[in-house]
């Protein structure tokens, strides 16, 4: 997936959330907040922020690079599970206070790196405020995500960092719906159409 960023035709989901509709077909998709990272009318790119992987942590990953972190706070962070494509591919949310080569700004507050500095940098001590870990990502090509919100698979919802990096997973997905003043208990899962 080429995460490069043109603003000529960037669309109107890149930095906001898609929260899964309680009828979503898709096991891997199931309660899922994703932050859009890209949307085009190419393809469109995000990462699952709510799914930890609970049998991989930040620490298995640089141990696995042979990085030595030398900031406590590398035991905290979470791997997630981003989405199904490139699972062996890492990617790191990040707080717009680091910027680096390789490095994609999302937007005035949030961005997107790909490469192993961010790690290093983490490990360091010297890595962004605040930042969210995933492995793979999730894909969709050309006109695939719009049909799946016309099926009503997906909600929209406005994206902030304190959702973005709360750490209460399990409560991500009714906080993402709560922004839209919208219970659980509220939605439907069958789509009707008027």
């Amino acid at each position: 997936m080429n995460i490069t960023h043109d603003t000529t035709d960037t669309g109107f989901l890149t930095g906001q959330f898609l929260v899964a509709m309680p009828g979503m077909a898709d096991p891997r998709f199931h309660r899922a907040v994703i932050y859009m990272c890209a949307h085009t009318s190419e393809n469109a790119m995000g990462l699952i922020v709510n799914k930890p992987m609970q049998d991989l942590r930040f620490t298995d990953i640089l141990e696995n690079l042979n990085i030595h972190p030398r900031s406590n706070n590398c035991q905290a962070i979470h791997v997630h599970r981003g989405g199904p494509v490139e699972r062996q591919r890492g990617f790191v949310l990040h707080s717009a206070d680091y910027q680096r080569e390789g490095t994609l700004m999302l937007n005035e507050r949030i961005a997107l790196s790909a490469t192993t500095e961010i790690l290093k940098s983490i490990a360091e001590g010297d890595g962004p405020h605040r930042n969210l870990m995933a492995l793979g990502y999730s894909g969709w090509g050309a006109g695939q995500l719009d049909e799946e919100i016309k099926r009503n698979a997906w909600m929209i919802v406005p994206a902030d960092p304190e959702l973005l990096f709360d750490g209460d997973f399990g409560c991500k997905w009714e906080h993402a719906l709560a922004k839209l003043g919208i219970a659980p208990h509220m939605l439907s899962t069958q789509c009707g159409h008027a």
